[in-house]
C-alpha cells in the first residue's frame, strides 16, 4: 500500500490538531488506498508567516521533516485578502525556497471555521451549538465565522479553537462544504493532487 506524507504549516493552535484529521479524512474519501502520515503542522503566527524569509524558513523545515518524497501543504486564513491573490504569492515563494518540492498553498476564506458554517446543518448539537443550526447564505462572506459560531451556542459557552476545531473537523459534512465553500473545494483539490505518485 502507498504511503505519502503531508507536513503542513499552519498559523493557529487548534489546526495543529484539526488539519490532520482533516487531511485524513480528505484522502480517505479520494484515495481510499493511500496511507497518508500526517505529522504534527510547523505552527508559524500569521503575522511572521507573510513576511518574506519566515515562509522560506518554515518550508524548508517542513521539506527536511516530510523526508524525501514527502509533500508541503501551507494553509493559513485569509481574513481580509483575496485568497486569489495571496496564496499564489505564497507558492511561488515557497517553491522557491524548497526547489522540486511538492508543495501546495491555501488560504481558507475567511477563516478556517468558515468551512464549518458551509456545512453548519450536518453540525447541529454538536458541541454545544443549535439544534436547528443552518449555514448562512454565504459562508465565506462572514469576517467573523468564530463569533457566528459562538453566538449559536448556550449562554456562557463560546466557541474555543483549541477544544472544538478538531472535534468539528471530525463530523462536519465535507460534501456539503465543498459546495458552499470554494476555498474548501480548492483546499479539497489540492490535497488530492498532492495524493498523486511522486514525480520521478
Amino acid at each position: 500500500m502507498m504511503r505519502r506524507t503531508i507536513l503542513a504549516i499552519v498559523e493557529g493552535h487548534g489546526e495543529v490538531t484539526a488539519l490532520p484529521e482533516l487531511l485524513r479524512r480528505i484522502a480517505g474519501e479520494i484515495s481510499p488506498d493511500i496511507v497518508v502520515e500526517t505529522p504534527r503542522p510547523i505552527r508559524v503566527p500569521r503575522n511572521k508567516l507573510v513576511k518574506h524569509g519566515e515562509l522560506e524558513r518554515a518550508v524548508a523545515f517542513a521539506s527536511h521533516l516530510a523526508g524525501t518524497d514527502g509533500c508541503v501543504l501551507v494553509l493559513l486564513d485569509a481574513d481580509r485578502d483575496c485568497p486569489a491573490e495571496l496564496a499564489p504569492q505564497l507558492l511561488a515563494r515557497a517553491v522557491a525556497a524548497s526547489p522540486g518540492r511538492d508543495i501546495r498553498a491555501v488560504l481558507a476564506k475567511a477563516e478556517y471555521e468558515a468551512w464549518f458554517l458551509a456545512a453548519a446543518g450536518s453540525l447541529a448539537g454538536r458541541r454545544g451549538l443549535d439544534e436547528g443550526l443552518a449555514s448562512p447564505g454565504d459562508p465565506e462572506a462572514i469576517q467573523d465565522a468564530k463569533g457566528w459560531l459562538s453566538a449559536r451556542m448556550p449562554l456562557g459557552r463560546r466557541y474555543r479553537e483549541t477544544l472544538d476545531q478538531a472535534a468539528l473537523t471530525a463530523t462536519f459534512d465535507m460534501a456539503e462544504a465543498r459546495r458552499n465553500s470554494p476555498s474548501f473545494a480548492k483546499l479539497c483539490r489540492d490535497v488530492g493532487s498532492l495524493l498523486q505518485p511522486p514525480k520521478t
